[in-house]
């Protein structure tokens, strides 16, 4: 298990991951911010049933599960953000007729649960071994009543807070890939959490670099 965090409020909680946790997928993650834990597993490139086949590319299917009960409408505007993210960068073409699924399993949710889904599902495709673009974080803010910008928040404080906004982040230009977002805020407040978010996603980059690295030394020994 690897761990990484930060203390003040403006910054990240808290993070760790764990690879490899599951047998049958072609790739798993364990991804926790906090107490948010998010379990990811990637099945593929498998064979694609012929209804979904696509002559090009790989057809990718994103499956968000929710810690109790049948997944929601909220849950599938999740899983439409991620599989925007993932064909963003997953190189689909390498692979046509073919199947990419994503299942996330949400195992805790305390806050800032889209980013960690987001997180959760780079980190397996990145066990998976499928080829990519670039790699991908989430990053959560809001903006608290104040008019202060805060770093991946938990439930209480995305509640109180009068704007909750979501982005992902390629790793090779820090573009946004993806946004989610939900309340009031003005064009320049947008421009501070964007810039506060690609700054956050530099820690994560790294974390996902050294996470890599500390597996593979423990598989090579």
């Amino acid at each position: 298990m690897d761990q990484a965090g930060a203390e003040a409020p403006q910054q990240l909680r808290p993070f760790c991951c764990e690879h490899s946790l599951l047998s049958r997928p072609d790739g798993s993650a364990c991804f926790t911010q906090g107490d948010t834990t998010v379990l990811a597993a990637v099945y593929g490139p498998a064979e694609v049933k012929v209804s979904k086949e696509i002559f090009d590319k790989a057809t990718l299917d994103v499956l968000l599960k929710p810690k109790v009960g049948l997944p929601s409408v909220a849950e599938k505007s999740k899983e439409q953000m991620i599989r925007n993210t993932c064909e963003a960068t997953i190189l689909t073409a390498l692979h046509p007729r073919s199947s990419i699924t994503i299942v996330l399993q949400v195992i805790h949710d305390s806050g800032s649960l889209l980013s960690c889904c987001l997180n959760a599902a780079c980190m397996a495709l990145m066990d998976a071994g499928l080829p990519m673009r670039s790699v991908f974080c989430g990053v959560t803010c809001v903006i608290d009543s104040n008019g202060e910008i805060l770093l991946d928040p938990t439930t209480k404080i995305e509640k109180e807070a009068a704007a909750v906004l979501t982005f992902s982040i390629d790793s090779v230009e820090k573009q946004l890939l993806m946004s989610s977002t939900k309340g009031a805020y003005s064009v320049e407040e947008l421009q501070q959490c964007v810039a506060m978010c690609q700054k956050a996603a530099e820690k994560i980059f790294q974390f996902y670099r050294d996470s890599v690295s500390r597996t593979y030394s423990k598989q090579s020994e």
